[in-house]
């Protein structure tokens, strides 16, 4: 008769395993990663597999040792720094069964070093839910026939900066760092430790054995508020929880809560976000129209913004065009500069009344507002004001002001 696996217990031991030679930056990663490694024994259970992805700012953060600790814990791994999507694709379409594929300098894949493999790139965004897959030419010469390679399966990365949207949205992501002289690791011995890493392994697969069916039919319970994405990321290493019991359902879901927040924390939007963000809470605070002149030196001033560079130049008014237009405004038109009439002249800018749809579909929520912002709505121009004044203007204009109209330097 085969012994029970106390499947809480041996989730403490991988957990403790990682801690042996990881120092992650909060103890949340901790219960992520261990259940990233038993999600991976029970991979053909689940519609998605989140991504994780081991990231920092600067090299020697324990990436790299990160990536193999769970290379011994999960099963069939192939550790790579370098593959071609189609080797990929043959690996996972191979009867074997699933792989682990385990990704360092990942950096190279995508950041500003990465070249033009898409097909790569491809197969990392298209692997993470069940029904992705390429469609692929194979055969020789002009006998070509077209298949369907499946590329579901486990991804683990480590890389320095950060990544694209497409992924950080399906990764649950560990973000590395030095270690302090106070915080200590075990040195890690590959003929030492993975003997005992396979044991522990070995311990998951047979548990996962145990639980399959459970897990297969489980709807784990969202914490409140994680839906859409963040839910599908976070589905399988609930599920896992759950099967495991003891405290580990709850430390779930709190580690769930924790690390989605700290990844909106340290979310790096999209420019047309940024921009968006910028405009409403930096620029115009409150107004109901501004001169495109006004909003280009606002953004030009901001000493924390990127508007000093986009697309190796400053901000300007064809650029603040582009980027806009690919938003649209309540009544689904992109949005333009329009004309706004002054005593002075006819310049083009922007109504608020235009970028209002966008705001409050794609921003972050609003800062708290100040009374004057509160209350101000128009800019004051004179004759010898520069634009960069008159931006600070608009801010302390008072509730008798807003009905002046708007005038351009």
């Amino acid at each position: 008769m085969t012994a029970t696996i106390d499947g809480a217990a041996l989730l403490n031991e991988v957990e403790a395993f990682h801690r042996r030679f990881n120092v992650f930056p909060r103890e949340a990663a901790y219960v992520a990663v261990a259940l990233w490694d038993a999600h991976a024994h029970l991979i053909e259970c689940f519609e998605t597999t989140p991504r994780i992805a081991f990231l920092s700012p600067e090299p020697g953060s324990g990436k790299s040792r990160a990536l193999e600790i769970v290379e011994l814990l999960t099963p069939r791994p192939v550790a790579t720094v370098s593959a071609s999507a189609n080797a990929l694709y043959r690996l996972v379409d191979s009867a074997e069964g699933l792989p682990t594929v385990l990704f360092d300098e990942v950096d190279t894949i995508f950041g500003p070093r990465a070249g033009a493999d898409e097909a790569l790139r491809g197969f990392l965004n298209a692997g993470y839910r069940r029904i992705g897959g390429a469609l692929r030419c194979v055969g020789e010469g002009s006998n070509q026939n077209a298949q369907v390679f499946d590329s579901y399966c486990a991804v683990a990365m480590a890389g320095l900066g950060s990544l694209p949207n497409t992924v950080l949205t399906r990764a649950v992501i560990v973000r590395m760092r030095k270690r302090a002289p106070n915080e200590k690791v075990e040195p890690y011995r590959q003929r030492t430790h993975e003997k005992q890493g396979h044991a522990l392994r070995d311990q998951l697969a047979k548990w996962a054995d145990t639980v399959r069916d459970r897990v297969a039919n489980a709807w784990p319970e969202m914490p409140e508020g994680v839906t859409d994405r963040p839910a599908d990321v976070w589905e399988p290493l609930l599920a896992v929880a759950d099967a495991a019991g003891g405290d580990w359902p709850a430390r779930a879901r709190a580690a769930c809560v924790e690390l989605i927040s700290a990844a909106h924390d340290n979310d790096e939007s999209s420019i047309g976000i940024r921009l968006l963000t910028d405009l409403r809470d930096k620029v115009f605070c409150g107004a109901d129209r501004m001169p495109t002149a006004v909003i280009i030196e606002c953004l030009l001033r901001m000493d924390d913004g990127p508007w000093g560079d986009v697309d190796d130049k400053p901000i300007n008014s064809r650029t603040l065009g582009r980027l806009l237009g690919q938003y649209v405004t309540q009544a689904n038109k992109p949005i333009k500069s329009r004309g706004i009439r002054t005593p002075s002249g006819f310049p083009k800018g922007y109504y608020a009344e235009d970028l209002a749809d966008a705001w409050v579909r794609y921003c972050p929520p609003p800062p708290g507002e100040s009374a004057t912002s509160a209350t101000s709505a128009t800019l004051q121009v004179s004759g010898g004001e520069s634009v960069a004044d008159s931006a600070t203007a608009i801010r302390h204009t008072s509730a008798e002001s807003a009905t002046q109209p708007v005038l351009a330097g």
